[in-house]
């Protein structure tokens, strides 16, 4: 009798697919296994329900269940544009989410770097849910333990470099840290999406949300590939990068910010770089009431996993003038 129902807990492989009540069931990211055995894994998911750090709206701390409840539809048919079954082609695991003390924030960094350096040092690639934005440092640190200083590509409404004092948790000083740090390669890093003012870019290009309204997806994409060339990307998304309109369940809303469609765009054209690993971070469920701001999240993290598919060679089956 063929399986069906449940197969977060149910599944032998994390290959293994059957029909799901989109409305129903065991929840996971994609309904992938919920596991820690690393062996042979390709992609890591988890969360970071950690949102302390944040300056105006908090609630980011609900964000990676909303994110994995969201994913129910994706998990339904194979990919779009892409025609393929990505957990065919990628063994993914869901490992849940680090456990956290809000009440020891001075455990906060070593709790969220000694998790991603467990996983990383397994040679495999993390997908990572926040939380609000300070999560990124901790994980661009074990990222940069591993790799040496990364290139970053930093979707955001704001830059996150204004001053530091090298000890806050604080969602809008962090990656000024990480450039001091040496954890950053600022020459081969972008960071698009901004319409937020700051006196010191850190070095950082930065394609504004106005610019890529003019200038569109394929200049922004080439300014981005031409300065990572081949260098380990990481890629750090915050939610308001996107207008509130697409994204109104973030701490942080910015109005004239990407389109849904822009980010996914975006996204689909990096297959060529050298991906390291991607984090999503500000979704707060509590300012949406139609959950638009957790499928999108959702989404982008979907066609990051299906990029990295489509570097493995696989052919895809596109249909219609995509």
């Amino acid at each position: 009798m063929t399986k069906q129902g449940d197969q977060t807990f149910r599944v032998d492989s994390s290959k293994q697919k059957w029909s799901e009540m989109t409305y129903g069931g065991v929840l996971s990211f994609l309904r992938r296994q919920y596991s820690r055995d690393l062996s042979n894994v390709d992609i890591v998911i988890s969360g970071l329900p950690y949102d302390a750090a944040t300056t105006n709206r908090p609630g980011a701390r609900f964000g990676p269940r909303a994110i994995r409840e969201a994913s129910t539809q994706l998990a339904e048919l194979k990919s779009f544009p892409f025609g393929f079954e990505v957990t065919e082609i990628l063994k993914i695991i869901d490992w849940g989410d680090c456990f956290i003390s809000p009440h020891k924030p001075d455990t906060i960094i070593s709790t969220i770097t000694n998790h991603a350096n467990k996983i990383l040092k397994q040679n495999c690639k993390m997908l990572t849910f926040g939380g609000d934005h300070f999560v990124s440092y901790p994980l661009i640190k074990a990222h940069a333990e591993k790799y040496g200083p990364i290139s970053l590509l930093q979707f955001d409404a704001h830059c996150d470099t204004w001053e530091d004092d090298g000890y806050s948790l604080d969602h809008g000083t962090m990656f000024a840290r990480a450039v001091e740090e040496g954890l950053i390669d600022v020459n081969s890093s972008t960071q698009i999406g901004l319409r937020t003012f700051n006196d010191d870019d850190y070095g950082f290009e930065i394609l504004t949300a106005p610019w890529v309204h003019r200038n569109g997806i394929q200049k922004s994409l080439d300014i981005i590939k031409k300065r990572a060339q081949n260098n380990p990307l990481y890629i750090s998304f915050d939610v308001d990068g996107l207008d509130p309109a697409f994204a109104p369940g973030t701490g942080t809303p910015v109005s004239g910010g990407l389109a849904s469609w822009q980010a996914l765009e975006l996204i689909r054209g990096l297959h060529e770089c050298n991906l390291i690993g991607l984090d999503i971070v500000e979704v707060s469920p509590p300012y949406d009431h139609a959950e638009i701001t957790s499928i999108i999240a959702a989404t982008i993290a979907y066609d990051w996993l299906c990029i990295l598919a489509k570097k493995t060679g696989v052919k895809e089956n596109k249909i219609g003038r995509i």
